[in-house]
């Protein structure tokens, strides 16, 4: 399995979820809605979930292994923060320019 693309669309509101991400597997299939949330340790996943009948959210997609979502979470945390990156870059040259 490779993930052949990582889209990652920041939350504007405070609060702990920080991105909501779309990855790609192998060209050819996509799972949305994965979030990116600050956490007591830290930045980790959520996989997209939805509420059951008693009230109890189960993910709606999921890795089976331990390895494989430890190597997703990488790889989408990654990309979370190169995107953080680019954009204080952005807003630091903007301020240059004023």
């Amino acid at each position: 399995m490779n993930i052949t693309d990582v889209r990652v669309r920041k939350v504007a509101k405070e609060g702990k979820m920080k991105a909501v991400v779309s990855v790609t597997i192998d060209d050819e299939f996509v799972v949305h809605d994965i979030k990116v949330i600050e956490g007591e340790k830290g930045l980790f996943i959520a996989m997209p979930s939805r509420k059951a009948s008693d009230g109890e959210y189960r993910d709606i997609a999921h890795p089976i292994n331990s390895a494989t979502r430890e190597q997703i979470q990488t790889i989408i945390l990654d990309k979370y923060q190169e995107v953080m990156a680019e954009e204080a870059e952005n807003e630091v040259l903007m301020e240059a320019a004023e």
